[in-house]
């Protein structure tokens, strides 16, 4: 325990040592930030300022969108600003904070992703229903407890990761702070904690994947089953955006949490980390936008509205 008390900082992985290709990173990071920061605020603000919009779908849409906002706020900022300064230093501090926020982002967008999956479902296949079970409170109360189960879930891996003492090294093989690379750094035996996350994290997200999948099988039956090829064309554009998202963040995620972590190498921690953590949160807004219609039916009146006013 005296070697945790005296660590007070980590070392990040770089993507090179070379200065040219760190400012080829920060470069490529800043792009990627402002993209997904531009796509996640234009769906937040079209949907606000849209009344067609204000439906329990794009509620909970609105609420995604939040959600990539800070996932890709919480890691992408220290990585450019390392790469800029030539330095891989995080305080423990900043560590401990950057993997609480992360995992309540990620927990909360696994559990708002199922809630949304069940949105459809009812609203497919049981229409007449939709209106009261989908009310305003119901809404608000899902929503709510998709945060609360974030934190709560962020704070138990938060607390149970950073108990342990770290004196093997300093040095984190990721870009931002993740506890399958933080619990290599423990020097007492976490074999017990890895497993204890790993079968907590994988119960989790399989409960919420086998509910989507269950989900989605009702919905494409009754879809099949609806007669007009426009009604079909109108339930396929919002159930298609959602099952993509849904697909991205849950593949690239099982795959970073639910691979051994002793056998991964840099470089593959480094892709899988990027592939997971800052893809989802900017294709989101891309996938809705293009696929659904009524996303990009109120982009383009909120396009159209700034330009008015602008002239």
């Amino acid at each position: 325990m005296s070697n945790q008390t005296t660590l007070t900082e980590f070392l990040l992985l770089g993507f090179s040592d070379i200065w040219e290709l760190q400012i080829l990173h920060f470069v490529v990071f800043l792009m990627i930030y402002l993209v997904g920061l531009m796509g996640n605020l234009l769906i937040i603000t079209a949907i606000a300022l849209d009344p067609h919009l204000h439906t329990p779908m794009y509620f909970f849409l609105v609420n995604l969108s939040i959600l990539d906002l800070g996932s890709i706020s919480v890691t992408i900022p220290k990585s450019m600003v390392n790469s800029l300064m030539n330095t891989k230093v995080i305080s423990y501090p900043g560590c401990v904070t950057q993997v609480f926020l992360f995992v309540v982002f990620t927990s909360t967008d696994l559990a708002l992703l199922t809630i949304m999956a069940y949105d459809r479902y009812v609203a497919i296949c049981q229409p007449l229903h939709y209106e009261s079970v989908m009310n305003r409170r119901a809404c608000v109360q899902m929503a709510a407890s998709a945060w609360i189960t974030g934190i709560v879930n962020s704070a138990l891996h938060t607390g149970n990761t950073f108990r342990l003492p770290f004196c093997q090294t300093n040095v984190v093989h990721q870009f931002f702070c993740e506890i399958p690379q933080l619990l290599k750094l423990a020097c007492s035996d976490s074999y017990l904690s890895e497993i204890g996350l790993l079968a907590f994290s994988g119960l989790l997200g399989l409960n919420c994947f086998v509910f989507i999948i269950l989900s989605y099988v009702q919905i494409f039956k009754a879809v099949l089953r609806i007669p007009s090829e426009q009604g079909q064309h109108k339930a396929f554009s919002t159930c298609l955006p959602h099952l993509t998202v849904v697909s991205l963040f849950l593949c690239t995620g099982f795959f970073e949490y639910l691979k051994p972590t002793s056998i991964s190498a840099s470089g593959l921690d480094l892709l899988v980390g990027v592939l997971y953590s800052l893809v989802p949160p900017v294709m989101n807004p891309i996938i809705y936008s293009m696929r659904n219609t009524e996303i990009k039916a109120a982009l383009k009146k909120l396009i159209v509205w700034r330009l008015f006013t602008r002239n």
